[in-house]
């Protein structure tokens, strides 16, 4: 298996390359979830450039950074239908292999266990496929929803980054979250399985 593109799944979750076609279903899920992410939407502050303003060209960027080793885009899909997004970003390969994950979920799809499931399946492959050493989420502390991910996963807090990113329009704090390949050594799916973890057991996944 190489490291992307890549296809992941378990039971009825799978994850796959965000891809263009995904555009009417990405555009009705932000729809639908607006008022609930719009607390944890990053943005750009002032004098910082845009941000991509569609969605085709958030794709392409996506892409072309996923080409080169930079990002992990994922489309999260139910049965196969869309139902949100996990990226791993931030690549640092050399002495550090590292990277970051955010994550959304289309309302319609929150209780169901799918992010924790998601994002388990993407930890797994970041360090058995792709080789990275360390995964890192970080969430601001309002967002209990985000935070009981992190809580099944059983990811460890690491540290308080005040002012860490621009969200909502304001430098916002956030708490920090880190797991390594030693603290997992099964895997983090096999983690969840082995807690009674079940996919239509209870979860409220939104953005980190």
């Amino acid at each position: 298996m190489s490291d992307w593109p890549v296809m992941l799944a378990h039971g009825p979750v799978g994850l796959r390359p965000l891809e263009l076609a995904d555009a009417k279903a990405w555009r009705e899920a932000r729809i639908r979830g607006a008022a609930w992410l719009k607390p944890w939407e990053a943005t750009v502050p002032p004098g910082a450039g845009d941000r991509p303003a569609t969605f085709r060209t958030m794709v392409r960027k996506l892409s072309k950074l996923a080409r080169e080793g930079q990002a992990m885009p994922f489309a999260i899909t139910v049965d196969g239908e869309f139902a949100g997004q996990v990226t791993v970003s931030n690549i640092v390969r050399g002495s550090a292999q590292f990277a970051s994950i955010g994550y959304w979920v289309d309302p319609q799809f929150a209780g169901r266990g799918v992010v924790p499931m998601a994002v388990a399946l993407v930890i797994d492959h970041c360090f058995a496929t792709a080789r990275l050493h360390r995964i890192e989420i970080s969430i601001r502390p309002e967002n209990v929803n985000s935070l009981r991910v992190v809580q099944k996963l059983g990811i460890a807090e690491v540290g308080y980054a005040p002012r860490y990113l621009h969200i909502d329009g304001e430098w916002r704090d956030h708490r920090q979250f880190a797991v390594t390949t030693e603290e997992c050594p099964g895997g983090m799916v096999n983690r969840l399985l082995r807690a009674g973890f079940s996919i239509s057991g209870e979860s409220h996944p939104s953005h980190g």
